[in-house]
């Protein structure tokens, strides 16, 4: 062989070799198709997050959780003796999710008012299990605490959790003695995206016309239901704020792209459909919170159709700025104000069904 013809058969094993993944040599032409292929993955991926509700709540959700525990985590100082707890009671047994959590005080004997209390977690995310310690202390105050679990975004959509909370409901008040509840006097509470939902089905049980719109019957009589506590909720979807966040909270929850618009989840926005029977509220949020607005505009509308409301809105040039679930930091005085707050309330409302008897 020459010397011209070795450099011609080098160029040409040049041109059909390059280096290949990991520096393996490989055709010039299975290298672009393998370049090619990637891009596709590499697209395909992007659709899917683009398009996709799975890839971003399931992101959301981890924050969420993270956060939620750790915030569960620093109460435990604040929790007082004396709590009994009772973990993972199925209130269906048919539904995995099912599931609550019951702290009540050990050394009352009379029935008690029950606070049922809904977790948050932009409707994706949270556990019946970030509120205990929370729920303890409440608790301390002479109630029964009640933490629920319900499905989560996106693998269930709206209204499952609606149904699921109502079943809870439904069955608390069938084994009311057995929980030391006092049937007469059920509160609805919850933080965030439980805030919603307890707004939601205390409209629920307030509404029947609402009841029959959302599809669901109501698990209490009006009578039973003394109040509701709302701590950061949204319950307006025509009112900020927007983004991407909401957008793939409310994305996850209703199955729509278009939630913003779409008749079949307009049921969600609870502020156009409340009615002179809701029952008394506290509503707060704090000031540095993007929802504060929401909680605003929702208390003008029950004051508007004269239901009793106590509202604890910080002025919005108050240092430091509270962030969303302020109430869950005892360690700050605005913590600790909207407990002695919320305590208030429930005393206040409960009033009305006190009830004497004891645990048979």
């Amino acid at each position: 062989m020459t010397q011209g013809e070795g450099s011609s058969h080098e160029r040409r094993a040049d041109a059909l070799l390059n280096p290949g993944p990991f520096g393996c040599d490989m055709p010039k032409d299975a290298m672009e198709e393998v370049g090619l292929a990637l891009l596709l993955i590499l697209a395909l991926g992007w659709g899917v997050y683009r398009w996709s509700r799975w890839p971003r709540a399931l992101r959301v959700r981890r924050a969420f959780d993270a956060d939620g525990w750790r915030v569960n985590a620093a109460l435990a100082r604040h929790v007082p003796a004396g709590i009994h707890g009772l973990h993972d009671e199925s209130y269906d047994p048919s539904d995995p999710d099912a599931l609550m959590d019951v702290y009540s005080p050990v050394k009352e004997e009379r029935l008690l008012p029950a606070v049922v209390w809904i977790h948050g977690g932009g409707w994706l995310a949270g556990d019946k299990g970030q509120i205990e310690n929370y729920a303890r202390i409440l608790a301390s105050h002479g109630y029964v605490v009640v933490t629920v679990n319900y499905s989560l975004a996106p693998r269930r959509k709206y209204p499952t959790p609606v149904f699921q909370i109502a079943r809870a409901l439904r069955y608390l008040r069938e084994n009311a003695d057995r929980f030391q509840i006092d049937a007469a006097r059920f509160f609805l509470a919850g933080d965030s995206a439980g805030a919603q939902l307890a707004a939601q089905l205390a409209n629920v049980i307030s509404s029947p016309k609402y009841a029959a719109l959302v599809g669901v019957a109501a698990p209490l009589e009006r009578e039973q239901l003394g109040g509701a506590l709302l701590f950061c909720g949204r319950y307006d979807l025509k009112r900020p704020p927007y983004g991407d966040l909401v957008t793939t909270m409310l994305w996850s929850y209703s199955g729509l792209r278009d939630y913003r618009t779409n008749r079949s989840f307009s049921t969600f926005s609870v502020v156009d459909y409340v009615s002179p029977d809701f029952p008394p509220t506290f509503i707060t949020c704090g000031n540095g919170d993007s929802l504060v607005g929401q909680s605003i505009s929702f208390a003008e509308r029950l004051s508007e159709n004269s239901v009793a409301v106590d509202s604890l809105i910080f002025p919005v040039q108050h240092e430091p700025a509270l962030p969303h679930e302020y109430q869950f930091n005892l360690d700050s005085p605005e913590g600790k104000q909207a407990l002695e707050r919320a305590a208030a309330f429930l005393a206040e409302a409960s009033r009305a069904g006190v009830s004497h008897s004891k645990v048979s």
